[in-house]
Parts: C-alpha cells; structure tokens; sequence
C-alpha cells in the first residue's frame, strides 16, 4: 500500500511542474476568464501540496511500533534455537563419534606423553550390523592404540595396545614378545627399568606377582599351555608401550571386546605436566586449565596417534 501511495504522489507532482493537459478534468475550460483561470490554477496549486503533504501521513505505518517487541522475542526464540541445537550436535558427537581424554601417565610413552590430550574415534571398532557397509568399521588389530573400559573397574578408561587378539597364544621371554611362537617386532615399545622382574620381563609365570589381580590369576592359569597364554574368543591381550612402567594384561588380564569403545585419533594439545604422574595410563577428562601454565608441546600438537 504504500509503494502504490508513493506513485499517487509522483503522479501529483508531475502535474504541477508540466502544467495543464487537455483532457484533465482538474482544468477549467478554455472561455473561462484570466482570473478564473488565475484561480483556478491557484486552487491547483494549492491543492497538489496539500495532497502531497498529506501522502507521507498516510504512507507511514502506524504498526511499525509495536512490531518491535515482536521481533525482539523473535530474536531470543531464534538464539535459543541456535544454542538448542549446538547443544544436541555436541551430545550426538560425544556420544556417538568422538570423546576427549587426557593421558595422566607414563605407560604408553614415547607414543602419548604425560599432558597430551586426545580425540578418540568412537566409530571405527563399533559394531558394524547393517551399516556396516557405509560406515567405516574396522576390526581390531594387533599393534592398534585401543581405549578401553578398565575390566575391574568399568568406570575408568585406559589406553594401551593391542598385542594378542582371539586364538593368539602370547608369551614374554627377557622382554620380548612372541605371538604365536613368532617374535614380534616393536619399534614402539621402549624398557628403561634396568632392575629384572621375573614376571614382568618372563610372562606367564607359575608364581604370581604382588601387584597381579587375585581373579586373574585364578583364570590365567587355565589358560595356560606349553608356557605360552591363549587368549579366548571376545577378549584382547593388551600392553602398555612403556613396556617396564605399564600395569596392563599382565597385570589384571584381558579387555573383553565390549569395553573397547574406540582409538585415539589425534592429539588435538599437548601441555607439559607434573613428575609425579603414575603409571597405570588411567585416561581423565579435566585437568586442561590446570596445565595450560606449564606450557604447551607446539611439536605434538595436531599429531596422528599410531
């Protein structure tokens, strides 16, 4: 309505500037008198302004006012949307696709160091089903980074690789690992304790050691066969590449296939952390800001983990 006002208006103004027109009814006719016409054009005159002064008052919009508030709610509905949905994406991608952790110890040096923090993929060793075949599901490997539920205490998560996978017969002999009967190469695992553990250093043993798990050594020994250890259908075989400090399978035995929830994908920051940090690489989810004065490792960050 008022686009079409604003023509009304042009329209009068044209009028005035260009003078009379022949067929418009507004002129008087041509027998009239000079005064007449005088008149005539003076009550022209006067008429066009008026009629122009009274376009603007009839094109405001007396509803521009109170649409303000409205458009002000509009506003905070649209932000709460916004913030809505950043806050479900985030769960969905925590949930289902990847979750940040910090490493706390030793275990798994030089490969993650005390102070890096973590994306870990939660979709490559999901179980496939029927998506298997558009998402990209993998199963586990010997030599994969997996993180894991710790099977005695199912609400800590640990980080270590995997040595042997179902139907592997695992054995240590003076540090070194065999699979299989097969000696494994390690180019990852690192040994600084120049003390000897017989257990730690020659596993299986006969003899349990003070820091293994009381249930796992019931079950480890009917496992058992010819001095190497067979590990069973749905269960991993882990150990910690900061082979000396790493309290792994060994230690408290397998990780059973439904605890395993992902591998570390990147380290996304790097800070320098305190020395005394322990050895069990039992991952956390806080802690950054506490480190941040320590100083970050630029060298690390943005690393793929493997």
């Amino acid at each position: 309505m008022p686009e079409s006002l604003d023509k009304l208006t042009n329209t009068e103004g044209a009028r005035s500037a260009a003078g009379a027109s022949v067929d418009d009814p507004a002129l008087p006719p041509a027998s009239a008198s000079s005064s007449s016409s005088s008149s005539s054009q003076s009550t022209a005159t006067e008429t066009a302004p008026a009629a122009a002064g009274q376009a603007p008052a009839i094109a405001s919009t007396p509803h521009a006012g109170p649409e303000k508030p409205h458009e002000a709610r509009h506003g905070w509905l649209d932000s709460i949307q916004a913030l809505a949905s950043t806050i479900v994406i985030a769960v969905f991608v925590i949930t289902f696709l990847v979750q940040a952790f910090q490493i706390p110890s030793e275990s798994m040096e030089r490969t993650l160091l005390i102070g890096d923090y973590l994306l870990v993929d939660k979709v490559h060793f999901a179980s496939g089903g029927v998506w298997g075949h558009i998402l990209p599901y993998g199963t586990i490997q010997r030599g994969d980074i997996v993180v894991f539920r710790y099977p005695v205490h199912p609400e800590q998560h640990f980080v270590k690789r995997v040595i042997g996978i179902p139907g592997d017969r695992v054995r240590l002999i003076d540090k070194q690992v065999y699979v299989n009967e097969k000696p494994v190469s390690e180019q990852y695992a690192i040994h600084q304790a120049a003390d000897v553990d017989r257990y730690r250093d020659n596993f299986p043993q006969s003899v349990p050691s003070p820091s293994q798990d009381a249930h796992w050594w019931v079950q480890m020994r009917r496992l058992v066969h010819g001095g190497e250890l067979e590990v069973p259908a749905g269960s991993y075989f882990v150990l910690g590449d900061n082979r000396d400090y790493s309290l792994d399978s060994r230690y408290w035995g397998f990780v059973p296939r439904e605890n395993i929830i992902g591998r570390p994908l990147v380290i996304y920051l790097s800070l320098r952390s305190p020395a005394d940090a322990g050895a069990d690489d039992k991952l956390e989810t806080a802690g950054l800001w506490s480190r941040l004065v320590r100083g970050p490792r630029w060298d690390r960050t943005f690393h793929i983990v493997k």
